[in-house]
């Protein structure tokens, strides 16, 4: 597909015996899973972002073309957007960096993930136990309870707006009044589709559930809905919501406007699996919508000292 400025991804991934996105301590050192009002467990976006991000960093390590590229952490994301993905998928706020001051909008995006239906919690005991009894130590024994949910099939959406991928905006003001907007891009047209191709694997391989860590929780899809997209739109997040009506109806305005969408379902023989869904997607990118009509790319540093002068 040629001038994708939208990539989609809807997800369907079960969950055992998991605490993916711990919530509030009660009573003391109870650990908590945040739960919606109406009883169904979420991870929020906060965590699912940074489970993307974590496997984008990943996939990127071992990419052979990924030249001087890195994913920073998320306490220190730098304003280098033609090295460091996570300022440039994930944005940034600098409100006092040296003598630039400025703020980038992430072009990715993500729902929370949450259960399809009412999840059954249980509660873990947890016991540290003292192991030098005959002589004075430091370490007590305790005991803690940890919240766990039972089942879920946890329903979650990505997004990627393209056209702001390795771009920035650059506005022209005179008296107080804006009067255009041009646009910058920062790295070349193959590292911005090496980039969209990483963020869309990285869908597939979402582990790092910080809570979970030692749990191998995985948000691995077990259904999957890809949109490469002429417009940018996040109707098909509603995916596992929709009756069968509104599915097709959603097909219907992807066809009228040339969008290209890939399901996979791990659960049938029928129809693609989730992996042949995403290999074909990943073959169907063949360019990305660009704003600059072409323009060379310019190293964000030099762009901000001028938007600054």
């Amino acid at each position: 597909m040629e001038n994708v400025k939208g990539i989609s991804v809807t997800l369907l991934s079960p969950m055992s015996n998991h605490t993916a996105n711990g919530g509030e301590k009660l009573l003391g050192n109870a650990s908590s899973i945040k739960r919606r009002p109406d009883g169904r467990v979420y991870i929020s976006g906060q965590m699912q972002r940074h489970a993307l991000f974590s496997a984008i960093e990943r996939l990127n390590l071992e990419h052979d073309n990924r030249g001087d590229t890195y994913v920073s952490n998320g306490d220190g994301t730098t304003n280098q957007i033609q090295k460091d993905l996570r300022a440039d998928m994930g944005g940034f706020m600098h409100p006092s960096q040296g003598s630039y001051s400025g703020r980038r909008t992430a072009p990715v995006s993500a729902t929370f993930a949450v259960a399809k239906e009412e999840s059954d919690v249980g509660r873990d005991l947890l016991i540290r136990i003292k192991q030098n009894t005959n002589e004075e130590s430091e370490q007590k024994q305790a005991l803690a309870t940890n919240e766990f949910s039972q089942d879920d099939d946890m329903q979650m959406s990505f997004h990627l707006d393209v056209s702001a991928l390795s771009v920035s905006k650059a506005f022209t003001y005179e008296e107080e009044r804006h009067v255009e907007t041009n646009y910058v891009k920062h790295v070349d047209e193959a590292e911005r589709t090496r980039r969209a191709e990483l963020f869309l694997e990285a869908t597939r391989f979402l582990n790092d559930y910080a809570n979970q860590a030692r749990n191998a929780t995985t948000g691995e899809p077990q259904e999957a809905l890809i949109v490469l997209d002429s417009r940018l739109s996040r109707k098909a997040s509603r995916f596992f919501d929709m009756s069968e009506a509104e599915r097709e109806n959603l097909f219907a305005e992807l066809d009228a406007r040339d969008a290209k969408y890939f399901y996979g379902d791990d659960t049938t023989t029928d129809g693609k699996s989730v992996f042949e869904a995403y290999d074909a997607a990943l073959d169907a990118i063949d360019s990305l919508y660009d704003p600059t009509e072409g323009a060379e790319p310019v190293p964000f540093n030099e762009f901000a000292q001028k938007a600054e002068a």
